[in-house]
C-alpha cells in the first residue's frame, strides 16, 4: 500500500507556497508605504497651499474616534517629526456620554502614542434626544453644541489652531449640499475663522480622499469608535449626496478629481453673483478676452492633474 505518498506532495506544497506568502507581504508593504507616502503628500500641500501650520503653532486635533480624524492625527504626527518647522499638537475629544460609548479607548490608544491629550466629558446627547423629536435628523443641534465646546477648551488650552478630520468627498458633498438644499454655491474651506472669530480651523485632509483614509485605518488598525448619535441615521441629506458621488464615480472614472478642482477654478464672470462680479457695469475694452463668451464653441477642456489636485510646488516638507 502507497500509505507514504502524501507526505512528501504535502512538503512540496508547503515548499512551493511560502514563496507566494512572501511575495503577497512585499506587495502589501509596498502598497502601504505607496499610500503613506501619498497621505502625507497630499496633507503636506495642503498645509503648505493654504498656510495651515506655521511655526510655533499649537494645533488642537479633534479626535472623534472614527478614521478620518485617527488619521489625520497619525499624518499629522509623521509630519511634525519630518517638518522644517516646530509646531506643537494636543488630541482632544468631545466625550458626549451616548450611550454605550467605550469611553477607555480613546484615553488608551493616545497614552500608547504618547501625544499629549485632553478628554472633554459634556452630556451632549441629552440635550440633543431631549430638544429634536425622535425620527428628526439631530445633526446640526449636534454640530453646534459641539463647536461651541471644542471653542471654549481651544481657549482653556491656549491653542492658535483648530484641526478638523474633513477630507476631500466632505468637501465636495457640502458643496452639492448646498447647491441643491441652501441655493448656494458654497463649499467647506480648507482653513477659516471660526463662527465666534476667536480661532482659525483647519482642514489638513483637504486633499484626501476617503477610500484613501478608509485603506490606512485598516493598514494601522486604529481602534474605530461608531457614532450611535448621527451616525445611526440613514436617511441625512449628506448621505443620500454621498452615494450620488460614489454613483457617478462607478460610472465615470475621474469625475470626483473633476468636481474637487472645479473648487479651486471659479469664474466669477461667467457665474451670476452681483457681488461678486459687476455685471452692470462691463463695457468694451477692445482688447481679446481668454474667458470671453464661449457659448457658441466647443470648449476644449484641460486634463486634469493627477489625484485632481493642483500642480505640485517644491516642498520644504519631506513625504517619504
Amino acid at each position: 500500500m502507497l500509505t507514504e505518498a502524501p507526505a512528501p506532495l504535502q512538503a512540496n506544497s508547503a515548499q512551493d507556497a511560502a514563496p507566494k506568502v512572501r511575495d503577497a507581504a512585499e506587495r502589501a508593504a509596498h502598497e502601504a508605504h505607496k499610500l503613506e507616502k501619498r497621505l502625507c503628500r497630499q496633507v503636506g500641500q495642503a498645509i503648505m497651499d493654504f498656510g495651515m501650520i506655521e511655526e510655533g503653532d499649537r494645533v488642537m486635533v479633534c479626535v472623534s474616534g472614527g478614521k478620518d480624524s485617527y488619521g489625520m492625527l497619525d499624518i499629522l504626527l509623521k509630519m511634525q517629526q519630518r517638518a522644517p518647522i516646530h509646531f506643537e499638537l494636543i488630541a482632544v475629544n468631545l466625550d458626549q456620554k451616548q450611550p454605550g460609548f467605550p469611553d477607555h479607548v480613546l484615553p488608551a490608544y493616545l497614552k500608547g502614542l504618547g501625544v499629549p491629550f485632553h478628554i472633554e466629558t459634556q452630556d451632549t446627547y441629552s440635550i440633543v434626544k431631549k430638544v429634536i423629536p425622535e425620527g428628526k435628523t439631530m445633526c446640526s443641534l449636534c454640530s453646534r453644541l459641539r463647536r461651541g465646546i471644542l471653542y471654549r477648551v481651544a481657549d482653556e488650552l491656549k491653542v492658535t489652531k483648530i484641526a478638523l478630520g474633513h477630507h476631500r468627498d466632505d468637501m465636495l458633498q457640502t458643496f452639492f449640499l448646498n447647491m441643491f438644499f441652501g441655493g448656494k454655491l458654497k463649499g467647506m474651506p480648507p482653513k477659516l475663522v471660526s463662527d465666534d472669530g476667536g480661532h482659525i480651523v483647519i482642514r489638513p485632509l483637504a486633499y484626501v480622499a476617503e477610500k484613501d483614509l478608509t485603506r490606512w485605518a485598516a493598514q494601522r488598525q486604529f481602534p474605530i469608535i461608531p457614532c450611535t448619535l448621527c451616525g445611526s441615521q440613514e436617511n441625512l441629506q449628506r448621505k443620500q449626496i454621498g452615494n450620488m458621488l460614489r454613483d457617478w464615480e462607478k460610472q465615470y472614472p475621474g469625475r470626483i478629481e473633476s468636481m474637487f478642482t472645479a473648487l479651486q477654478n471659479v469664474v466669477p464672470s461667467h457665474l451670476m453673483d452681483t457681488q461678486r462680479h459687476d455685471f452692470k457695469n462691463i463695457q468694451t475694452t477692445g482688447v481679446p478676452q481668454p474667458d470671453g463668451d464661449k457659448a457658441f464653441d466647443a470648449e476644449e477642456l484641460p486634463a486634469l492633474p493627477l489625484h485632481g489636485l493642483p500642480a505640485m510646488a517644491a516642498m520644504p516638507w519631506p513625504v517619504a
